[in-house]
């Protein structure tokens, strides 16, 4: 009896939570800036949904919150996204930020919907720093070597949800149910790539994501005195 009890018991423990289709060679990390708010935008969150679905492409929509004031609230919105992308326009000498901007690799900036010029860009960049990704038993495994010719940069997790369907009710998208993707709900930092060094961490899965998302992305990118610059490395996975 003891035997079986033990058994049962091992039976109820809660199972790991595992990471499945991790991407570990990603040539572009594309980052949309958008809002429900803006009539403008789904076109662009087609396209970002569209290149998410590349094994070379890591997507990422961020939705800003400065066009709440024209009826709708953005409901994956945050005043915290808004300020990134103002400081990815400080840090090129710019002061005017809008909706649907899409950066690529931290660099290049356009108009999110302009599919001939996303495509051109995912095919003329690359991430020069490799991050390696790997999962045993509900821990993240993520390294990185090092690279003389950049320098040390942050390790970044942005975690975010896969989809999710939008009704609007008021604004500029009034009545429409709009189509989302690669929607992030948090970034923060985890640790320092370092150019001689590089970087190693562990995460577990299960304390990474949270109950509003369902992947994330681990990035390397330059900080310029305390402002967004080049994305050096990326990775990413689902749960």
């Amino acid at each position: 009896m003891r035997s079986l009890f033990f058994f049962c018991a091992l039976a109820l423990l809660p199972a790991p939570v595992l990471a499945t289709e991790l991407r570990n060679a990603p040539t572009a990390v594309i980052e949309l800036f958008t809002s429900q708010g803006c009539s403008s935008c789904p076109p662009a969150d087609a396209l970002l949904a569209e290149m998410g679905g590349r094994d070379d492409v890591i997507a990422l929509a961020y939705h800003v919150d400065y066009w709440d004031y024209i009826g709708w609230r953005d409901t994956f919105g945050s005043p915290a996204y808004s300020e990134y992308q103002r400081a990815y326009a400080a840090a090129r000498g710019e002061a005017r930020i809008y909706t649907p901007q899409l950066v690529v690799n931290g660099g290049e900036e356009f108009v999110g919907s302009r599919r001939a010029e996303v495509v051109s860009a995912i095919a003329g960049t690359d991430l020069p720093v490799p991050l390696a990704l790997s999962e045993n038993n509900g821990m993240l495994a993520v390294s990185a070597g090092g690279n003389n010719a950049y320098p040390s940069a942050r390790l970044w997790l942005v975690t975010f949800r896969s989809s999710a369907s939008v009704t609007v009710e008021r604004g500029e998208n009034r009545d429409r149910v709009l189509d989302y993707s690669h929607i992030v709900t948090s970034r923060q930092i985890i640790g320092m790539w370092d150019r001689d060094n590089g970087v190693s961490v562990t995460l577990p899965v299960a304390d990474l994501l949270g109950s509003q998302s369902d992947g994330a992305a681990i990035l390397i990118q330059e900080d310029l005195g305390g402002r967004p610059g080049r994305i050096l490395g990326g990775t990413s996975f689902l749960q």
